[in-house]
């Protein structure tokens, strides 16, 4: 991509999590940061650990303040080589007891914040690199997850698609992280079912910067998908075939808690 190696770098949700280390990773290779979050606070502390950085404190799901956000780090920076779309919530529940806004509002960050994002960047970068960060729930069906994953299926749709619109003017890469020590994992564990806590186990944690150093090294090469760990791997080439079983193992780990 041409010039991207200094050009600016602009990452939605980050003030913490995978989003910061992504952040500290590319300004460690010498790119300006934008950071874009709803938390003033935690951006200003995001900023401070890094040279040539600048908060935008913005709410990615309204498309307005989301646009003026991206314009004005535009103007201060330039154009981005890199844009990632990594804000995100998750509030799992079960279908019948949650409340539709919990579905609105997961969708509307995850999804239609992410597409606010990288419509704003794409439109001005020329050429450079897109990301989206997804989540294994993108590749089957989850109990508790009916108001997070659809927002993140319908990311990973959009990724597809701008794969092959924007090539190869913008190379576009798609994240899958594996549970990962961030707030957003600490703020799910507050509302996730028993069930659902049962069927997530056991997959590891990795910390924000080997999540973070996996999705560059990939975007570097120009590939599509990440996907950390061996568990992560499986389910991007596997999911398919493996879906009957999975909505088998689920079923039984559903009975064993109703009894």
């Amino acid at each position: 991509m041409t010039g991207t190696a200094t050009r600016p770098a602009f990452i939605t949700g980050g003030s913490s999590g995978i989003g910061l280390a992504l952040a500290r990773q590319l300004s460690a290779r010498g790119h300006p940061v934008a950071l874009f979050a709803r938390n003033a606070d935690r951006l200003t502390d995001a900023v401070a650990s890094m040279p040539n950085a600048r908060a935008y404190p913005c709410d990615v799901a309204d498309r307005a303040t989301c646009e003026a956000a991206v314009t004005q780090a535009i103007a201060d920076f330039g154009a981005p080589g890199w844009a990632i779309a990594n804000a995100g919530i998750a509030e799992p529940g079960e279908f019948m007891s949650q409340d539709i806004a919990a579905h609105e509002a997961q969708m509307q960050t995850n999804y239609m914040g992410a597409l606010y994002f990288a419509k704003a960047c794409a439109d001005a970068m020329g050429d450079g690199r897109l990301v989206f960060v997804s989540s294994g729930a993108a590749f089957f069906g989850i109990y508790g997850y009916s108001a997070y994953a659809p927002s993140k299926f319908a990311l990973r749709g959009l990724a597809e698609v701008l794969r092959v619109e924007l090539a190869p003017r913008i190379s576009v890469t798609l994240a899958y992280p594996p549970d990962t020590d961030t707030p957003q994992l600490a703020a799910e564990a507050r509302t996730k079912p028993a069930v659902t806590k049962a069927i997530t186990a056991g997959g590891g944690l990795w910390t924000p910067e080997n999540v973070a150093a996996a999705i560059l090294k990939r975007a570097d090469k120009g590939r599509f998908t990440v996907a950390p760990g061996a568990q992560m791997t499986a389910l991007l080439w596997l999911h398919s075939l493996a879906a009957p079983a999975l909505r088998a193992w689920q079923a039984g780990v559903v009975r064993k808690h109703r009894r």
